[in-house]
């Protein structure tokens, strides 16, 4: 396995990620511990434990600038937390390296739908149905459902799900999806942790990089528009979860 300073490192490379995209889990940072030779599901959970105060320094710009939605958030724990201790549980039953395949394939298709424009139209009609409390618990009850199987905050479903569904901007969507990580990790990190899927040494040291990262990075991504954003993350997406399947399925 690597030394601790490459932790470090990449610990604060998806510290940025997540402060610029509200994204950060298994969706980047496993990919990452896989090829610094962590085991499959240790490398799912163990960026879990620099989830929650990443999230939370990461949040505290975007609440501040009035760029999240805390009653949005709200609902979606509603469906998310129950949903989330399932998916956690579900993941011994499924096996580590079938959720890393997994990881990869949602990643790419949720690219290329970010990747394509969002008309006015779609954003009106995603507004009303973010006032349908009902749509909204159950679409964070999916999201939550596979948070806990991937063992990741959310951000990589809930941005995209705010994003396209629900009619949010792109600085709005990160905003809420950092809100409802900071609160949706807690669960999926009390399951996995009690399943003795998190490799400490290895959490640690990727914290000490993520948490500073993640609050620095959200105070200096105003900087960039909503587009450019919106369609860097998109990439980030694709290449991120075609380069992992395929590092996955030639058995690397």
């Amino acid at each position: 396995m690597a030394s601790w300073p490459l932790f470090v490192v990449a610990g604060a490379s998806i510290g940025v990620l997540t402060g610029v995209f509200g994204v950060g889990g298994s969706s980047i940072a496993t990919p990452i511990l896989s090829i610094m030779g962590v085991a499959p599901l240790q490398a799912i959970a163990s960026p879990l434990p620099a989830t929650i105060p990443a999230a939370l320094l990461a949040a505290l710009p975007y609440l501040r600038d009035r760029e999240s939605r805390p009653r949005t958030a709200g609902w979606s724990l509603v469906g998310g937390v129950p949903a989330t201790i399932v998916g956690a549980l579900l993941s011994r039953v499924i096996g580590g390296s079938a959720l890393l395949v997994v990881s990869g394939v949602v990643l790419v298709i949720v690219g290329q739908r970010v990747l394509r424009p969002i008309e006015q139209s779609a954003r009106d009609a995603g507004t009303a149905r973010r006032k349908n409390r009902p749509l909204l618990v159950a679409a964070a009850a999916v999201a939550g459902l596979f948070t806990g199987l991937l063992a990741n905050g959310g951000g990589f479903l809930l941005v995209p799900m705010y994003l396209l569904v629900f009619g949010l901007e792109m600085r709005e969507a990160v905003g809420t999806s950092l809100l409802v990580i900071a609160v949706l990790t807690v669960p999926t990190l009390a399951t996995h942790w009690a399943l003795g899927h998190i490799d400490w040494t290895a959490a640690a040291a990727f914290a000490l990089g993520a948490v500073p990262a993640s609050a620095v990075s959200a105070r200096l991504a105003k900087r960039a528009g909503d587009q450019t954003v919106r369609r860097a993350f998109a990439w980030l997406l694709i290449v991120s979860g075609l380069a992992f399947v395929v590092f996955r399925l030639v058995g690397a």
